[in-house]
């Protein structure tokens, strides 16, 4: 019984973080001035690589691009935060593999 709730909940969607507009347009703007995390947090993560000089190189130009998407998307969403998602749809950052907020 409880193996078939657990595969019950494989199916079930998520809901939306962003469920109306302030949510989604408060989302939007965190994300394009804190944005700016995804440099130090992915530079941290290269230096933890097993060559820690070409780490810390690939690390920023991750946090570079993703400092990037994330502040796009966030003015995206603040641009048509009147505009709802589709009921099913959790997050643009879902598609991108992201966390809603940098910090995550």
């Amino acid at each position: 019984m409880v193996g078939l709730a657990c595969g019950a909940l494989l199916f079930i969607q998520p809901r939306a973080w962003a469920n109306d507009p302030l949510q989604k347009a408060g989302r939007g703007l965190v994300n394009i001035l804190a944005g700016w995390i995804e440099i130090p947090k992915h530079v941290h993560q290269g230096s933890l690589d097993a060559n820690p000089l070409s780490g810390l190189g690939a690390g920023l130009a991750k946090g570079c691009g993703l400092t990037l998407l994330r502040a796009g998307v966030g003015v995206y969403e603040v641009l048509t935060f009147p505009i709802p998602y589709p009921h099913a749809y959790a997050s643009p950052y879902e598609f991108m593999e992201l966390s809603d907020y940098p910090w995550e």
